[in-house]
């Protein structure tokens, strides 16, 4: 694989992974949170060849959590397999399996079961 910006890609190509840069970009980010949700992988970590960015940032919460207790939540399948993957999902401080439904949450709205059970 060959790294390049986004920006670089012609049309012939596809971006499957991020790069070095934006690797460094999560990396100071997440070194000044607090808390960190992280719903979607960085590539096709299913292919070894482009999981290097989804490993990285799987190691970066891992490390917020032990360094710095920090509270860091991973939502969605293809994120918590990349977890997972990657041996790591022992090492966050959370994982949910509710996916775009957590993230609905998160955001304040009025999710349909929840708001039946209220109702009752």
């Amino acid at each position: 694989p060959e790294s390049m910006a986004a920006d670089q890609i012609s049309g012939d190509w596809m971006g499957l992974d991020i790069g070095p840069e934006s690797m460094a970009l999560f990396e100071s980010e997440i070194a000044k949170a607090n808390t960190v949700v992280w719903n979607g992988p960085m590539g096709v970590f299913e292919i070894p060849a482009f999981a290097k960015g989804t490993v990285a940032v799987a190691e970066m919460l891992a490390k917020a959590t032990a360094e710095r207790d920090a509270v860091t939540i991973v939502g969605g399948g293809d994120s918590v397999a990349a977890v997972n993957q990657a041996g790591l999902g022992d090492k966050v401080s959370h994982i949910s399996t509710g996916g775009g439904a957590s993230l609905e949450l998160l955001e304040g709205k009025t999710l349909p079961g929840v708001a039946a059970l209220t109702e009752a």
